[in-house]
């Protein structure tokens, strides 16, 4: 799967705030019918997003929609005005358990195949934010080969536990940790939960740096100031990338040589880091040719 690095919440209800999204440097545009959307907006929101869908796919905008859980009883509406030509996927609230994934996973194959769009094109990015969801973080994770990402969800997480969040995080550290763990046991994205306070930049780095040293590979985002600096967060440094090189180069070398391992600087260098390396180089090149096709 390739880098989500960047997924920006955009209210389904507001067409200028869907066009203005349109030039922005997102990874993902997560055009959104849940929590942004009042209840008696829904319906309007819905007729938005099929006009709007198409429109953004032709800028190359990779889009997905954040639709209400099906027991909230508007989540099959969603997916049948939705699931349309042009969309990439759907991230789904609060499920508890993988059977929640199947069930939409089977209603987007069933739209997929009435409405002539190519099987298994449309993604699932789940969203672990109650405490069932958390404990079947995995099995959430991999219940359906759509699944590409699970991502935290604090503020939905705080209430259901009881949970007191703080500036700090430091009661996310648990979350965090087993989220990650239960995506990368299942071979998907990590993707960490917002930051509200748009205009606390400084605040924003220091956690997406440190959902990064936990293993997350993206941060959805609550508004556009915060996709610049996330982007960089989750882009490998000039310095990760020559060390990746150097590590990269020695690996090869040694098992040139008929060696499985190899020292750099005084420090060990085998398969594992190598693999890391080899990682930090991909992500950096597909970055690279993304950003040369956004400049065109």
């Amino acid at each position: 799967m390739e880098p989500l690095r960047t997924l920006l919440f955009i209210p389904g209800n507001r067409q200028n705030m869907i066009e203005k999204a349109r030039s922005l440097p997102a990874d993902v545009l997560v055009l959104d019918l849940e929590d942004s959307v009042p209840a008696a907006e829904k319906i309007k929101a819905r007729a938005m997003l099929g006009d709007s869908i198409a429109g953004l796919a032709l800028k190359g905008q990779k889009v997905f929609v954040r639709i209400n859980s099906l027991r909230s009883g508007y989540g099959q509406q969603d997916l049948e005005a939705v699931i349309i030509n042009g969309i990439d996927g759907i991230s789904q609230p609060k499920p508890s358990s993988g059977d929640e994934v199947r069930q939409v996973e089977a209603i987007i194959e069933r739209l997929e195949g009435e409405r002539r769009i190519e099987q298994g094109h449309i993604k699932l990015i789940p969203w672990i934010e109650t405490a069932k969801g958390l404990l079947n973080a995995f099995d959430i994770a991999s219940a359906s080969p759509r699944v590409v990402g699970i991502a935290l969800g604090a503020e939905d997480l705080a209430l259901d536990t009881g949970m007191e969040r703080t500036e700090e995080g430091g009661e996310l550290l648990l979350p965090r940790t087993m989220v990650v763990i239960a995506a990368k046991a299942a071979e998907v994205i990590a993707l960490d939960t917002t930051y509200n306070n748009f205009r606390d930049e400084a605040g924003l780095i220091k956690e997406a740096s440190l959902a990064r040293s936990l293993g997350f590979e993206g941060k959805f985002l609550v508004h556009p100031s915060q996709i610049d600096p996330v982007n960089q967060v989750f882009r490998p440094t000039p310095e990760e990338i020559t060390q990746a090189r150097r590590i990269m180069a020695a690996f090869a070398a040694a098992e040139a040589r008929g060696f499985a391992s190899t020292s750099l600087e005084g420090k060990m260098i085998d398969t594992p880091q190598a693999r890391k390396a080899q990682r930090v180089l991909a992500m950096a090149e597909f970055i690279a040719q993304r950003e040369k096709g956004n400049s065109r």
